[in-house]
C-alpha cells in the first residue's frame, strides 16, 4: 500500500485529509510539526510527502531541499504566493497546491507525483526565467476557465452566470458529480465585485460532524483536544469575499442550524471565545442531490434552503453538452501530455466514436480521469481503444474483445487477472481495476474465489 506522510499543524484539516486519503486506499501517517515529521521520515519508508510550507517550528522549504529527488513532495500553503511556489519547485518539490483545494484536485496531484519520473529541480532559475515560471503557474490554475465551450447548454449557463455574478445574491449550484460545480463557483466569484477578495471552498461532505463548527468559525488554542493553536474558520478567511460550500446537503441538522444563524446575524464566534466577529461573506453552495426532497423529508432545514437558494444554477451533464466533448478532451490531453512528459497528438477514430457513444455518468471528472490514465498507458502518438477502461465499450464490443462471457464471468476473469498481475497484492489489484479495496474484497467473497 502506498504510504504517505502528511506534515500539517492544522489538526482538523490534517484529519480530514487523512480520512479522505485512507478511504482511497492510502496508508497515511500524520505529523503536526516539522520536527515530528523529520522523526517519522527517519523511522519509516514513505512513498510520498505532503507538507505545509508554513509550520510554526519548521521551514517547509528546508524539508523540500533535504529530500530533493529522494521522495516526491507535494507542498501546500494557505498563502497563495507565486514566489513561494516557484522556490518550492526549484528546490525539488513535485508540485504545489494552494489551499483551499478539493479532494479530487489533491488526488490528481498525488497520482501525478507517484507516476512521475524522479526529477531534480534544484537548478538555479535566472530572475527573468523565474518571472516566466510564475506566469505559467498562474495560467495553469485558470486554464480550464479559458476554454471556449460552444454547446447550447453551456452558453445558457454562461448567460445566467453573467446575470447573477455582479449581484450579492446567494447562489445554489445544482449538478451531478463531476460536472464542474466549483469551477462555476469560481467563475461567479471572478466576475463579481468581490473578485479582489478571497475565494474559500469548503467540502461539507468531507467534514466530520464534530469538526464542522471549527471549520466554519475557527477556534482558539486549548478550546478542545488537538487545538494546538488559534485558527480562523472559513467565514473569517472569506471575509469580504466568497465562501463556497460544496455538497452542502451533507451537513448535519445541528451544523445547518449553526450555518443559518451565522447567515442571519452576519456574526460568528470562534470555539472557546466570547468575542463576536462581524463577517461580510457571499455564499455560493453546491449539491448533487435534490434539496427540495431533503426539505420534504425533514433532512434539510427549509429556512436554510431559502437562504442559500436566492438564485439557482443547473449545471448540464456532459452528455447534454453536445459540442464541448472534443474541446474538453483535447484540453485534458494537452494537460496530461505536459504533466506526464508525453507527446501524444490525438485520439484514434475508434476512441472518438466511443467517447461520443458513452453516457459519461461521472461527467467532466470522469473524462479527465480516463484521459489521464490513457496518456499514462499510451506509448504511441495516438490514444487507442486498448488503453480505455472496459466500461466505455458497448456490451457487444465487450463480447467481441473478451469472448462470449457473461457479465459475471467477465468480472471474475478481470479480478483474477488483476490479482495475478500484481502478485496477489489486493491493494494494487484494486487500483488496477479502478475500484476500492473494500469493493474488491466484496467481489472476491461474492464470487467465492479461492485465492
Amino acid at each position: 500500500m502506498t504510504k504517505i506522510l502528511i506534515i500539517e499543524d492544522d489538526t482538523s484539516f490534517a484529519q480530514m485529509l487523512q480520512k479522505f486519503l485512507t478511504r482511497n486506499d492510502f496508508d497515511v501517517v500524520l505529523s503536526h510539526s516539522g520536527l515530528d515529521g523529520e522523526k517519522q521520515l527517519k523511522e519509516n519508508n514513505f512513498n510520498l510527502i505532503i507538507t505545509d510550507l508554513r509550520l510554526p517550528d519548521y521551514d517547509g522549504i528546508k524539508l523540500v531541499s533535504d529530500f530533493n529527488g529522494k521522495i516526491p513532495i507535494i507542498v501546500m500553503t494557505g498563502y497563495a504566493e507565486v514566489s513561494t511556489a516557484v522556490k518550492a519547485m526549484k528546490m525539488g518539490a513535485y508540485d504545489y497546491i494552494s489551499k483551499p483545494f478539493t479532494p479530487d484536485q489533491m488526488l490528481l496531484v498525488i497520482e501525478g507525483a507517484l507516476n512521475a519520473k524522479p526529477i531534480s529541480r534544484i537548478e538555479v532559475i535566472p530572475p527573468a526565467k523565474e518571472e516566466a515560471v510564475s506566469k505559467v503557474i498562474l495560467n495553469n490554475e485558470a486554464k480550464i476557465g479559458e476554454l471556449i465551450l460552444t454547446s447550447d447548454a453551456t452558453q445558457k449557463l454562461e448567460e445566467y452566470i453573467a446575470l447573477v455574478a455582479p449581484t450579492d445574491m446567494s447562489v445554489l449550484i445544482i449538478g451531478e458529480s463531476g460536472t464542474g460545480k466549483e469551477v462555476t463557483a469560481k467563475q461567479i466569484h471572478e466576475n463579481s465585485t468581490r473578485k479582489e477578495k478571497p475565494f474559500v471552498a469548503l467540502d461539507c461532505g468531507a467534514i466530520p460532524k464534530e469538526l464542522a463548527t471549527s471549520e466554519f468559525f475557527g477556534h482558539i488554542k486549548g478550546s478542545f483536544t488537538g487545538a494546538i493553536a488559534d485558527k480562523a474558520g472559513s467565514f473569517e478567511a472569506a471575509n469580504y469575499g466568497t465562501l463556497f460550500l460544496d455538497e452542502v446537503g451533507n451537513l448535519s441538522y445541528e451544523n445547518q442550524m449553526q450555518l443559518l444563524r451565522a447567515l442571519q446575524e452576519r456574526k460568528i464566534k470562534r470555539i472557546g471565545s466570547n468575542t463576536e466577529i462581524n463577517v461580510d461573506v457571499r455564499i455560493l453552495s453546491a449539491t448533487n442531490e435534490d434539496l427540495k426532497v431533503a426539505v420534504e423529508k425533514g433532512a434539510f432545514r427549509e429556512d436554510l434552503y431559502h437562504r442559500l437558494n436566492e438564485f439557482s444554477l443547473q449545471i448540464p451533464s456532459l452528455k447534454n453538452r453536445e459540442g464541448d466533448l472534443e474541446t474538453l478532451a483535447n484540453h485534458f490531453l494537452n494537460k496530461f501530455n505536459e504533466k506526464l512528459g508525453k507527446q501524444i497528438t490525438d485520439f484514434s477514430d475508434e476512441v472518438w466514436d466511443l467517447f461520443y457513444a458513452y453516457h459519461w455518468p461521472g461527467n467532466i471528472r470522469e473524462l479527465q480521469n480516463i484521459i489521464q490514465r490513457a496518456v499514462l498507458l499510451t506509448t504511441a502518438d495516438k490514444i487507442e481503444q486498448k488503453v480505455l477502461p472496459v466500461e466505455l465499450l458497448s456490451p457487444a464490443e465487450r463480447r467481441t474483445d473478451f469472448g462470449n462471457l457473461s457479465k459475471a464471468d467477465f468480472e471474475k476473469e478481470q479480478i483474477v487477472n488483476a490479482l495475478k498481475r500484481t502478485n496477489y497484492n489486493k491493494s494494487k489489484a484494486a487500483k488496477l481495476l479502478q475500484i476500492t479495496r473494500k469493493t474488491l474484497y466484496n467481489r472476491i467473497n461474492y464470487y467465492d474465489l479461492d485465492l
